[in-house]
């Protein structure tokens, strides 16, 4: 079973007086990229949230939300009198620099400065890495039901997929048979259409020819559009493809590569055809290889 890297999860949590609220979303990515919105003062939990993350998501866009609300006991806050003593020694420090230059600018009052960052704190955040583990595992057992949820939904679309990618496969194993068959009839018909020209000349000129020189001819034509290896090897990607899809369900770049190796051995089928028939398949096979294509950038 594929796992698609689009997903959707939200939880929301309480216990012993905390309320955890998470929400995850995944999109496509080439490789694993996080971005990770968490309630201010709780930013020593990230990388336990990083390590959790990563033993469900190996690729793709990850953002995550995350909201902690505890209940007030009363003393919740405290001012962080050296940080605001040097916003208002600063503060009055510039504005002597500015009189001097003739340029009035009032302080402002106590409560700008309140708003300024880290004056007023949590005094619970504060004890924070007194209480790690005692926060982490509330917010883990939140992230666990949220992870679950997105795997949930990355596994019924990977599911989607998988049927869909499995139905091309099946395409192109029809596609390729039908190139294959066609290769020893386009020899065939240069054999007979060469015969017919050089009878005809041989015939016009009143002269003979040698049948070995038609068999000499026919020999190369047919060693220059030989795609036997090309066929055998997309033959070995289609089977490979297939197999990596049953064994791990993580698996978008094993893919990707074997799509691009189909590609490049039709691409080599085409330019040694020299039959209509065989360059109508040719284009089929590429529409079906883009497709899956597409489809396999979406696999984690």
């Amino acid at each position: 079973m594929l796992f698609s890297m689009t997903g959707f999860g939200e939880a929301k949590t309480y216990r012993n007086g905390r309320t955890v609220l998470s929400e995850v979303k995944t999109v496509n990515n080439r490789y694993l990229k996080t971005s990770l919105h968490i309630t201010e003062g709780f930013s020593a939990l990230e990388p336990q949230i990083e390590a959790l993350l990563r033993k469900y998501v190996r690729r793709g866009t990850v953002n995550l939300s995350l909201v902690i609300k505890e209940e007030s006991t009363g003393n919740d806050y405290g001012l962080n009198l050296p940080v605001l003593s040097k916003y208002i020694e600063d503060a009055v420090s510039c504005r002597s620099a500015l009189s001097q230059k003739g340029i009035d600018l009032p302080i402002g009052t106590l409560g700008h400065f309140l708003k300024l960052p880290g004056v007023v704190q949590c005094n619970d955040h504060i004890l924070e890495n007194e209480r790690i583990e005692q926060v982490w595992e509330d917010v883990s057992r939140n992230l666990e039901e949220v992870f679950t949820q997105l795997q949930a939904m990355r596994a019924r679309e990977g599911a989607s997929m998988e049927t869909e990618l499995r139905s091309n496969l099946d395409e192109l194993r029809v596609l390729i048979q039908k190139v294959e068959a066609l290769v020893p009839q386009t020899v065939e018909n240069y054999r007979v259409r060469l015969t017919e020209k050089v009878g005809k000349i041989m015939t016009d000129e009143n002269l003979a020819f040698s049948p070995v020189d038609l068999v000499r001819e026919v020999a190369v034509f047919t060693d220059r559009i030989d795609t036997s290896e090309e066929i055998v090897r997309f033959y070995s990607h289609l089977k490979q493809f297939d197999q990596v899809m049953t064994d791990d369900p993580c698996c978008g770049k094993k893919l990707d590569f074997l799509t691009q190796e189909m590609f490049r051995e039709v691409n080599t089928i085409g330019s040694k055809a020299n039959s209509s028939e065989v360059i109508r398949q040719v284009v089929e096979l590429k529409n079906v290889i883009e497709r899956i294509r597409e489809m396999v950038q979406n696999v984690e």
